[in-house]
C-alpha cells in the first residue's frame, strides 16, 4: 500500500509538471486575445455589425507569415542541435588526443582536462543566459592554444595538426551557436504577424455572425472566435519560445546538460 501511494504521488507529480510546462504557452498575449474575443462579438451583436467577406486574404496575412516563422524557428533549433553535437564531439576528441600523449605528465593532462571541461560548461551556461558578451568564452577557448604552445615539445607534430583540426570544429560550432543565440527571427515579421492576430476578431467576427445567423445561440459565435484566437496566439507563443531554444522556457527547448563534456544525466 505504501509503495502504491508513492507511485501514485510520483505519477501525479509528473502530470502536474507536464501541465505546468504546457501552460507556459499561455501568457499576457493570450489574455489580450481572450479579451478581444469577448469584447468584439459583444460590440458586433449590440451594434448589429454584420457582413460577409472572403476571409482568404486575412488567412494569408496571418497563416503564411506564422508558418514561415515557425519553420524558421524549427530550423534554428535543428541547427543548434547539430552544432552542439559538433562542439561536444570536437572537445571530447581533443581530450582523447591529449590523454594519449605519452610525453605529457599527469598534471598536464589534468590541467587540459580542466580547461576543456571549464570551456564546455561555461559555453553552455552562456547559451542559457541572455548575455551576449563572448569575451570570457573567447579567452577560455584561447587557453587550448596556449596550452599547446606551453607543451610544444611534448606533443608531436602529427598530434598537434590533428588537435588543430578539431579546434577548428570547436570554433565553427561556437560561432554558429553564438549567431543562433544572438540573432532571432526578423522582428518586423513577428510584429506584423502579431498585429494581424490581434486584428483577426475585428474582421472575422461579423462574418461568423453572418454565417451562423442571428437566430442561433450567441455562445456559438463566442466559442468559434475564442477558439480561433487561442489557436493562433498559441502557435505564435510556441514559435516565440522555439526560436530561442536554450533558456529552458518551453516544451521543445534543448536540454543543454546532455552536451556537457562530462555529462551525468539521471
Amino acid at each position: 500500500m505504501f509503495i502504491h501511494n508513492i507511485v501514485n504521488s510520483f505519477n501525479r507529480t509528473k502530470i502536474l509538471k507536464f501541465v505546468i510546462r504546457y501552460l507556459s504557452i499561455i501568457n499576457h498575449r493570450t489574455l489580450i486575445t481572450l479579451l478581444l474575443s469577448l469584447v468584439v462579438p459583444f460590440c458586433a451583436y449590440n451594434f448589429e455589425i454584420i457582413y460577409n467577406i472572403d476571409l482568404t486574404l486575412i488567412s494569408i496575412a496571418i497563416i503564411f507569415p506564422l508558418v514561415f516563422a515557425i519553420r524558421g524557428a524549427f530550423k534554428r533549433r535543428e541547427k543548434a542541435l547539430e552544432f552542439l553535437s559538433l562542439h561536444r564531439g570536437a572537445i571530447k576528441t581533443i581530450s582523447y588526443f591529449f590523454m594519449n600523449s605519452p610525453k605529457l605528465t599527469d598534471d598536464s593532462k589534468n590541467e587540459i582536462k580542466e580547461i576543456l571541461s571549464d570551456l564546455s560548461n561555461s559555453f553552455l551556461n552562456y547559451l542559457s543566459q541572455s548575455n551576449s558578451n563572448t569575451d570570457k568564452i573567447d579567452e577560455k577557448t584561447e587557453l587550448i592554444y596556449k596550452f599547446i604552445e606551453k607543451h610544444n615539445e611534448e606533443l608531436s607534430g602529427g598530434v598537434k595538426q590533428k588537435i588543430f583540426r578539431f579546434i577548428r570544429d570547436v570554433h565553427v560550432s561556437q560561432e554558429n551557436l553564438i549567431a543562433i543565440h544572438t540573432h532571432r527571427t526578423p522582428i518586423s515579421l513577428k510584429a506584423y504577424c502579431l498585429i494581424f492576430i490581434y486584428m483577426f476578431p475585428v474582421i472575422y467576427t461579423p462574418t461568423i455572425i453572418n454565417k451562423i445567423g442571428l437566430e442561433n445561440p450567441v455562445g456559438l459565435t463566442y466559442f468559434v472566435i475564442i477558439l480561433s484566437e487561442f489557436i493562433l496566439i498559441s502557435l505564435y507563443n510556441i514559435q516565440d519560445q522555439m526560436e530561442y531554444p536554450f533558456d529552458k522556457d518551453g516544451l521543445d527547448d534543448i536540454k543543454l546538460d546532455y552536451f556537457k563534456i562530462n555529462r551525468s544525466i539521471k
